[in-house]
């Protein structure tokens, strides 16, 4: 079997907040005397991961801590494998909080420049929005994606019995302005939770996606138009959503049509990184490597990087594959 830390990969759906060092997290919480999150937290919902990510974020408090986590989770990508990363990252909301509206954000890029730079990754932002939260941000969201051309879209995130319907102004004009647009949905809820992404959201990708299979239409329809699924399948088990890795659709979402991308999402609390998603797609559902390098390169067709890097990343998948390259 070939080495799947050795396979290029693009990752698409990990929260740059929850791949923070243990060790890091800890020095961070102690510098600004704020309480030290739960390093094996227990959930028991989506409310109780969230409050969770509330401690974590409020480690976060100077430039220089941002630019830490950054340059940090390029070095650990590229040490996965990853060669290109689409970061989220919730800048309006640590804005806001600290009272320097363009701080976190512009923090973050600087370390992921220079992360970037020395682990040869090549990166692109998410920002993303809680659906809970108020319109006024995500303006304000917007506003800091269009001011910064390391962003390549918005999103909206969090708990989906929150409708789009009140962000429809902003998610249209992020569209007019040339910016990708990306939700979470089918994570927690059903079928009409991916129709509203796909339609008031206008989505290019759909954050997880694993209800769609309850509707035999929608799937065929999302198969058809060739929608990428950022699918998380131990973020999916820890928070609840699945009951055991096993269970997972995994499978069936490939069965069915879909195009399918591996991811982490929240890899501080599910102990997974993108080479680990891969290893358990080979072990629990026993998919080959030829079905895992499609993945690889469907997560590649589907991102938001440039042609020269996509094209190039092809090459390094299909050489991977090359009966010499797997011993």
């Amino acid at each position: 079997m070939r080495d799947l830390t050795a396979l290029p990969k693009a990752h698409l759906h990990v929260h740059l907040e929850s791949t923070i060092r243990p060790g890091t997290r800890r020095e961070l919480a102690e510098a600004n005397g704020v309480p030290l999150p739960a390093t094996q937290p227990e959930f028991d919902g989506f409310r109780s991961f969230a409050d969770h990510n509330s401690r974590t974020r409020a480690c976060l408090r100077r430039p220089e801590d941002f630019t830490r986590i950054a340059r940090e989770f390029c070095a650990d990508e590229a040490a996965q494998g990853t060669r290109y990363a689409e970061v989220t990252f919730t800048a309006a909301s640590h804005g806001e909080r600290l009272g320097e509206p363009d701080m976190p954000l512009a923090a973050v890029c600087k370390g992921l420049a220079e992360g970037g730079a020395e682990h040869g990754l090549v990166w692109r932002l998410l920002l993303d929005h809680s659906r809970r939260r108020p319109v006024a941000r995500a303006r304000r969201t917007l506003e800091l994606a269009a001011a910064h051309p390391e962003v390549a879209g918005i999103g909206l995130a969090g708990e989906e019995r929150h409708p789009l319907s009140p962000f429809a102004e902003v998610l249209a004009h992020a569209r007019e302005l040339g910016l990708h647009l990306v939700h979470h949905a089918g994570e927690e809820a059903g079928p009409d939770s991916i129709r509203e992404a796909l339609g008031i959201g206008h989505a290019e990708r759909l954050g997880h996606g694993i209800r769609i299979l309850d509707d035999p239409e929608l799937t065929a329809e999302v198969a058809e138009r060739g929608v990428a699924l950022e699918v998380c399948p131990s973020s999916n088990v820890t928070l609840g959503l699945v009951p055991t890795l096993p269970e997972h659709p995994l499978p069936r979402l490939v069965e069915a049509g879909l195009t399918v991308t591996l991811n982490t999402d929240v890899p501080d609390v599910t102990g997974s990184t993108l080479t680990g998603e891969f290893r358990r797609a080979r072990e629990v559902f026993g998919f080959d490597d030829t079905a895992l390098a499609r993945m690889a390169a469907d997560a590649v067709t589907a991102s938001f990087a440039p042609e020269a890097v996509k094209t190039a990343l092809h090459g390094e998948i299909r050489e991977w594959l090359r009966p010499e390259a797997g011993g």
